[in-house]
């Protein structure tokens, strides 16, 4: 038996990277899937984003658990496209017991430069929000919403030569630092209906988000094209650990962990999972 056996998960950004993970992740635990993800590029990204090719491959996946998945191609940043997609989810499964709200996405030299900072607020921020809230009405006790926050949001980003100081990357800590706060306070409206809300903070992870040409270069500003090789020795700075970055598993087992019961009373907590790097940041304080 697994341990979110007869549950179902919602997750967006599940086309590859670490929603993937986290939908193959519960499904491996027992629970069903209803996932969801863009499936197309942004021109204010300078990588490309999930396909549905992508998506397919996660819903092959899936059912190689034994469970069962829904997909839909959807955005985050509208959420009558996410209603419909967790409606049709919600009619093949008749309940929702988990909310994993990961999408996102990292606009680094991003082109109109005000366009990067709104897709990235709106993606990252808005679409967490929406993801959350049309489930709402669908929760009852004993259900667990997590948010994918970043150690990035956690880190002392008043200085200008931070990888990233520009809109697109500014604003993804803007909207992971808003997007914590957010799921805090929703977490004490929560806890006395017995639902459960938390944030999991991971530092740089192994996605094609972080390798990508842009995240080469906001590591590697001296390089006019660095390559991977060149990023990995920079990666380990976000750290006190001495890796480079964790990989997406890293993140679904403290998913996993979050959904279970195994949790039943954590909630309102900010989780990270960081390799140490908040330590660099921060002294000791309750």
């Amino acid at each position: 038996m697994g341990r979110l056996d007869g549950r179902v998960a919602f997750v967006t950004g599940a086309a590859r990277g670490q929603g993937r993970s986290h939908a193959v992740r519960l499904a491996e635990e027992g629970a069903d899937v209803i996932a969801v993800d863009l499936c197309h590029d942004l021109a204010t990204v300078n990588y490309p984003l999930g396909s549905p090719e992508d998506l397919e491959e996660t819903a092959l996946l899936v059912e190689k658990t034994g469970r069962e998945i829904v997909t839909a191609q959807a955005d985050v940043r509208d959420a009558r496209q996410l209603r419909s997609a967790l409606q049709e989810g919600m009619e093949r499964f008749g309940r929702l017991d988990i909310v994993i709200a990961q999408a996102g996405i990292m606009a680094l030299g991003g082109e109109p430069a005000l366009q990067a900072w709104s897709d990235s607020i709106d993606t990252i921020l808005v679409g967490t929000i929406n993801a959350i809230q049309i489930a709402l009405p669908h929760l009852t006790e004993g259900a667990s919403i997590i948010a994918t926050g970043s150690t990035a949001a956690l880190m002392d980003t008043s200085k200008n030569d931070n990888p990233g100081a520009e809109p697109g990357g500014t604003a993804y800590v803007v909207a992971k630092r808003l997007l914590s706060q957010y799921v805090h306070h929703l977490a004490a409206e929560l806890a006395p209906r017995g639902i459960r809300a938390n944030v999991i903070h991971p530092t740089n992870c192994n996605t094609p988000m972080l390798q990508s040409e842009p995240m080469y270069r906001a590591f590697r500003p001296d390089l006019e094209h660095p390559t991977r090789a060149d990023a990995e020795p920079a990666f380990g700075v976000q750290q006190a650990m001495k890796i480079s970055f964790i990989e997406p598993e890293d993140i679904s087992n403290a998913i996993v962990w979050l959904a279970s019961d195994d949790a039943r009373f954590v909630t309102g907590i900010q989780l990270r999972v960081d390799g140490g790097g908040y330590l660099k940041w921060y002294d000791y304080h309750i």
